[in-house]
């Protein structure tokens, strides 16, 4: 019979290189604490030449256990670089637990041949990847992926066609929709653009000039937020970035600018066990969310873990738990060791005070609650009459609502005082009473409004917050939609909201926030029928919220301590 090409037999004997990872890779590593237990010393083999699917080079480095024995091997593929903090987060974290690990430059990137771009050569390159594997003499045939972001959107590429050697995948904070991550209910989600920008052309150069152009893009961001015409305003702090026009100027999903670059097929036929890792202020929540839902459908095995991260914290803060739920993950179904899986697919975070959560499904089936504003500022659970008065603000786009925390991919994400922001005239809140009990929310939230202007367009912000005895308002979750009228008429317009699991304390109030933008989060509507990227007029319009509008919340009642990890 003959061999398998992956039988330990079969394979040539290879002789471990005797190199040790960067200096300054170890010296971070000797930094982090509350990882788990290092079992194996790390080999690394750096500057390997892998070939594309178009033949560029692309630059490699190998990183393994300095031990006997056939190991499992983990693939990352990266467009910002090798370095910091690439080597010590993944090559030699996971070749401590056992793993040769990957670590390969996208095209045009960290010293790789070919050119950068955002999609189109991430499937094919991946699979070329896997080719040049099966030659390796240490490749036993057993195959993983992991990586955050962008290394989530290419671990999802790979899965389009899955080898037969591709056994787990470890998606944090990523995505497989590139169009959602740039453009969010008909407008441009303006500051991801810039970081998303800022990421792709600095970091795989190194600390130093990353660090330079992180700090050029923050002494000019106000001035390039509010350029007119937007459009390539970002130069004055990227230089040149083709694509990142590219992605900015076409807001349409169905414009075939985009064809190929939407990789949620991937998750609706997978078979692969896959464990998704996110965080309630990650830029990426949503598609996450997305995501585990078509695995679910799929009856692809698969795990969710959302802490109270955003999309850089997860990797700081929170990356004890991420890289011990991806490693767990792992070595369940690389090594065939369960033993660190918890039993319930699901665990949330539950702000507020409510701990850790595990549940068997994502969203849960709580009871959904209807919330009605009125003119008077208040939100109240039974509706208000059909003939009280509407209320409106006037929104200015050359003064435009300013973004306070939420969802972000940049340094301004999360949980923040939104007291001075919701002083200003343009912006609506409905508050409900102190509540007498802690009320749970777990789930989408969503805003059915009312609404009419005076312009026939305009983009509406509503956000959830939670008010404490104090007054003070902190951020739960929100969203945006741009949307026409006519005339004096109201259009009804539902608002998502994302999702979150928050538990609003006894004394605390519910309230909605309604306003007509959030900038520099969101390119500013310029109150014209212009497209934002080319506006250069800018006219005010008034926005009117009519009675009819709710908010609506899923409810779920407050778990009692024994139903809770964290007092396990």
């Amino acid at each position: 019979m003959t061999p398998h090409p992956h039988d330990a037999a079969s394979r040539p004997a290879w002789a471990a290189p005797p190199g040790k990872p960067p200096l300054a890779s170890r010296m971070m590593r000797a930094t982090w604490r509350g990882l788990p237990t290092k079992r194996h010393d790390v080999g690394w083999e750096p500057g390997l030449v892998v070939p594309a699917a178009d033949g560029s080079p692309l630059v490699t480095d190998h990183y393994f256990p300095r031990a006997e024995g056939d190991f499992p091997t983990l693939l990352v593929r990266s467009p910002y670089g090798r370095g910091l903090p690439w080597s010590p987060m993944y090559g030699m974290l996971f070749a401590e637990q056992g793993f040769h690990v990957v670590l390969q430059s996208c095209r045009g990137t960290g010293g790789s041949g070919g050119r950068f771009d955002l999609w189109r050569n991430e499937p094919a390159d991946g699979r070329a990847a896997v080719s040049w594997l099966r030659e390796q003499p240490w490749f036993t045939g057993t195959l993983g992926t992991v990586g955050p972001s962008y290394l989530g959107y290419v671990q999802w590429a790979l899965a389009l066609d899955p080898p037969p050697e591709l056994k787990a995948m470890a998606v944090q904070v990523g995505l497989h929709d590139p169009y959602a991550l740039f453009h969010e209910g008909g407008a441009l989600r303006l500051e991801n653009a810039l970081a998303v920008g800022l990421g792709m052309t600095y970091q795989h150069r190194g600390p130093a000039p990353f660090l330079k152009a992180t700090l050029r893009l923050h002494r000019r961001l106000r001035g390039i937020t509010t350029a007119r015409p937007l459009r390539r305003a970002y130069v004055s702090a990227l230089g040149e970035v083709p694509w990142l026009d590219d992605v900015m100027t076409h807001p349409d999903a169905d414009d075939p600018y985009w064809h190929g670059a939407f990789l949620g097929e991937a998750a609706e036929r997978l078979t692969v066990p896959t464990s998704l890792t996110t965080g309630w202020y990650d830029g990426l929540v949503d598609q996450t969310f997305q995501q585990f839902a078509r695995l679910r459908r799929a009856g692809c095995e698969s795990a969710l873990l959302v802490g109270p991260w955003t999309h850089t914290s997860a990797l700081q803060q929170g990356w004890p738990a991420v890289f011990a739920e991806s490693l767990a993950w792992l070595r369940a179904h690389l090594c065939d060791e369960p033993a660190g899986l918890r039993p319930s697919p699901v665990r949330v975070h539950v702000g507020g005070d409510g701990g850790w959560r595990d549940l068997d499904d994502w969203p849960a089936n709580p009871v959904t609650t209807t919330w009605f504003p009125a003119a008077n500022g208040t939100l109240t659970e039974p509706a208000p009459l059909p003939s009280a008065p509407p209320v409106s603000f006037r929104y200015d786009p050359a003064d435009p609502t300013p973004s306070v925390g939420g969802p972000l991919l940049s340094r301004g994400a999360g949980p923040r005082d939104n007291r001075v922001l919701e002083a200003r005239e343009d912006v609506l809140t409905f508050t409900g009473p102190p509540l007498t009990e802690p009320m749970d929310v777990l789930g989408p939230v969503s805003a059915r409004l009312r609404i009419s202007t005076d312009t026939g367009r305009a983009d509406v912000f509503a956000r959830l917050c939670d008010v404490d005895a104090r007054g003070r308002s902190v951020n739960v979750c929100d969203g945006l939609t741009r949307l026409r009228t006519s005339g004096e008429t109201p259009s009804e317009v539902t608002v998502p909201m994302s999702a979150t699991a928050h538990r609003f304390a006894a004394g605390h109030r519910v309230r909605l926030q309604i306003s007509g933008g959030a900038h520099p989060r969101y390119a500013r509507h310029p109150g014209t029928g212009e497209p934002a990227v080319d506006a250069t007029a800018l006219t005010p319009l008034r926005i009117t919220l009519h009675t009819g509008s709710e908010l609506t919340l899923p409810v779920e009642p407050a778990p009692s301590d024994a139903d809770r990890p964290d007092v396990k």
